[in-house]
């Protein structure tokens, strides 16, 4: 029998939510598909201001994610994909990183679910998650959303295998 999925809130990024992403972020496990350890909290800064931008402009953003108590557990959302030099370009990447505790709860699973219907209203026809091949608790949310493996792909600067998902919204 499946649980339910627990509540959770997402709001745009805060100057704040930059130094809880930063915390979040400092275990490496948590960044075990994302270049092993946190990145410097002017990389947060950066971030946070950019998807502050996002919504402002595109009604979306990497969310910060809390927790039924309020607590910073990561975030999930949607931006533009990022790169031109590799991977989707031009199409809308969704994705989520939570805090290690956070884990197994259906937490991702939730706020993934609550970015797909946000993005489907602010017009998006399409959404894609770019997966790390090893990562298969994230590999298990792409399915719980409906989502299809149409490409596995090489980062150019980790030289490792990930897989595109894509959905129709």
């Amino acid at each position: 029998m499946n649980r339910p999925l627990p509540a959770v809130r997402l709001r745009v990024p805060t100057d704040e939510d930059a130094h809880a992403w930063h915390r979040v972020f400092a275990d490496p496990d948590v960044m075990e598909f994302h270049g092993g350890r946190a990145a410097e909290l002017s990389v947060y800064e950066e971030l946070t201001a950019r998807q502050r931008r996002h919504d402002a402009e595109r009604g979306f953003c990497l969310w910060t994610l809390l927790d039924e108590d309020g607590e910073v557990i990561g975030f999930t959302g949607a931006q533009p994909w990022p790169y031109a030099e590799f991977g989707p370009v031009g199409e809308i990447e969704i994705g989520w990183r939570l805090a290690r505790s956070a884990w197994g709860k259906g937490y991702a699973t939730a706020a993934a679910r609550t970015t797909v219907e946000r993005v489907r209203a602010a017009g998006v026809e399409r959404i894609v998650a770019m997966v790390d091949a090893r990562n298969e608790r994230s590999i298990a949310v792409t399915r719980r959303l409906g989502m299809e493996r149409v490409q596995t792909f090489v980062t150019p600067e980790s030289q490792r295998e990930g897989y595109c998902f894509r959905r129709e919204l």
